[in-house]
């Protein structure tokens, strides 16, 4: 049976489907020893051979799903080509390649999913499920009310409106903690979205990622969801208006 080449590199387990398009465009999949560079093409994974980045792909990997809590100082990478610790050292005992899904920053902790379910992350990191993430940060300062409507509504960066974000204060100081939901994820989001109206972010941890909270994980260590809570994700779609994210 013929299937798209970005579903087979994903249920092999190698990277997401979005990020298989990319390996395809950089002519790095090849098909019964030819390039193929055009997306949309198809093999037969019964009969063709397929090969990414020279190394011919094997049968769909046991699918695992991991809920990690990333402490700060790990890349959420597979590796680092300067050789700074990823958050792959803090997984262990799973034989089959994994990776993350999204990322959070170098000096930022919080959850986040580890899978090889390529059709799974790529519904996570889409636009159309509009997976909530929420993000507790330390500000330098206390911002002002109508700036904080201004990131409510939405602001402008890279030439695009941020989607409505949820915002609110969880803890009252001289450098106050706030709590925000949003629904994208776009490079370095939280902190620009703050720096853009004079308050840098000192602190930020990710502490749920739609129904999943960062809840009897310590730093450092994860656990593996539940098939309830897999076919829950898989099955998450943007929320009605009129209701909140669970």
């Amino acid at each position: 049976m013929l299937v798209r080449l970005q579903k087979i590199i994903a249920d092999a387990g190698i990277t997401s489907r979005r990020k298989a398009e990319t390996l395809i465009l950089e002519g790095r999949v090849t098909v019964n020893g030819q390039v193929v560079t055009e997306l949309g093409s198809k093999a037969d994974p019964a009969r063709d051979h397929v090969k990414v980045g020279g190394k011919l792909l094997g049968r769909p990997a046991r699918h695992h799903y991991i809920l990690l809590h990333k402490p700060i100082g790990y890349l959420s990478t597979v590796s680092d080509p300067e050789g700074r610790p990823t958050v792959m050292r803090l997984v262990k005992g799973i034989r089959e390649r994994i990776y993350p899904v999204g990322r959070l920053d170098y000096n930022s902790s919080g959850i986040m999913i580890l899978t090889n379910d390529g059709e799974l992350a790529n519904h996570l990191m889409s636009r159309t499920a509009a997976i909530p993430r929420t993000y507790h940060v330390k500000l330098e300062g206390q911002p002002q009310p109508e700036d904080l409507k201004k990131l409510k509504s939405g602001i402008v960066l890279d030439g695009e409106r941020t989607a409505p974000a949820e915002i609110r204060q969880v803890v009252q100081r001289e450098k106050p903690w706030y709590e925000i939901t949003l629904t994208e994820g776009r490079n370095h989001q939280v902190r620009r979205m703050f720096e853009r109206i004079g308050q840098p972010v000192v602190k930020l941890k990710r502490v749920r990622i739609a129904f999943l909270t960062d809840e009897g994980i310590a730093p450092g260590s994860f656990r593996h969801l539940t098939p309830a809570e897999v076919e829950r994700l898989k099955i998450w779609k943007r929320p009605e208006k009129s209701s909140k994210a669970r």
